[in-house]
């Protein structure tokens, strides 16, 4: 006779809703508890029921799809777009929410395992060679977005040649002190685009004979409020800087609240770019680097549908466009006022 939930949440000693809770990843559960839940489950080769007839074809016909810091406007959007594919699909989605290095590893340790998923797209996390090692040895079909790896189909984005036009253009506007706010290099969450995008700062200047000067970077966090907290700190320099460029768009807004609060007018005092045109941008009237980020997850899961039911022999690789969105947040120096 099949086991049940009933029967799990027995052996476990812990209520029926825990157990649901550790099946579908819908809120957190203490890792002693995780464990005792998953060992009853592997000792009673317990099934959901839901799932049952599709596992015995062999499909679940679910996409796992893995996200860091869920609450970011951009991971979002990048969301919205793949959800657009798979409700049109004959497809579920499982969604696994990853905040440190301890969830993201037991998520790829344990998504792929018993036939949970027939593929996984997963945004913006770089991956060890543990991390690969788990999804090869269970032969899961996986899609990256915005990172790559040479052993698994990978969207990507230019990131240096997007950066380094961006603060061209911020150069060719007459501006030579040109900040710039990233995230966390030391983050192992996405580490690799924050290196490209700095690089792309950095040749820009570079390029055009100007010093890269390290009192010109700061080290932010995704949060708007924290690059409200830099920008307060760096504006308020006796050698400010003319013009103020950032990882993502969050940051920049950051940025244009702490000028409204010091009374520095954006764009005749400051200009301001950001990066990714999140739905906020355009009402922030922001000039940013534009992702195409609805798009970026249409194509993440079609990409993914294709390694799934076509099995390529190479893994399959696609770079993403970017352009320079120019709104009222820069202006040329010669309208800036110090």
């Amino acid at each position: 006779m099949a086991s049940t939930i009933h029967d799990v949440a027995k052996q476990a000693g812990v209520g029926i809703g825990t157990v649901s809770s550790v099946l579908n990843n819908s809120r957190p559960v203490k890792e002693n508890t995780r464990q005792k839940v998953l060992s009853a489950i592997a000792e009673l080769d317990f099934m959901p029921n839901s799932s049952g007839r599709r596992l015995s074809m062999g499909k679940t016909h679910t996409i796992g799809v893995v996200i860091p810091y869920f609450t970011i406007a951009s991971q979002i959007e990048r969301l919205r777009g793949a959800m657009s594919v798979i409700v049109e699909s004959n497809y579920d989605m499982s969604l696994f929410s990853v905040e440190n290095i301890r969830q993201r590893d037991k998520v790829l340790q344990t998504v792929p395992r018993r036939g949970r998923v027939d593929g996984l797209l997963i945004f913006s996390l770089d991956l060890t060679d543990d991390n690969l090692y788990q999804l090869q040895q269970e032969k899961i079909p996986t899609v990256l977005i915005e990172t790559t790896h040479p052993q698994l189909s990978h969207l990507y984005f230019n990131d240096v040649a997007a950066a380094r036009k961006a603060v061209e253009y911020l150069i060719d506007l007459g501006h030579r002190k040109i900040f710039y706010i990233n995230e966390d290099l030391n983050d192992p969450f996405g580490s690799v685009n924050r290196h490209n995008r700095y690089l792309g700062y950095c040749q820009a200047l570079q390029a055009k004979n100007l010093q890269v000067y390290p009192a010109y970077y700061r080290e932010g966090w995704h949060r708007r409020e924290k690059g409200r907290l830099v920008a307060l700190d760096i504006l308020k320099l006796p050698d400010r800087p003319t013009a103020i460029f950032t990882f993502s768009d969050e940051l920049a807004l950051g940025v244009l609240q702490a000028a409204q609060e010091l009374g520095i007018n954006v764009p005749h005092e400051l200009s301001v770019m950001g990066y990714d045109d999140i739905e906020l941008a355009q009402f922030a009237h922001l000039t940013t680097v534009q992702q195409h980020l609805f798009e970026t997850g249409v194509q993440g899961v079609e990409m993914l549908f294709n390694v799934i039911h076509k099995k390529p022999d190479l893994p399959l690789q696609q770079e993403l466009p970017t352009d320079l969105i120019i709104r009222q947040t820069t202006a040329p120096l010669g309208n800036y006022k110090h």
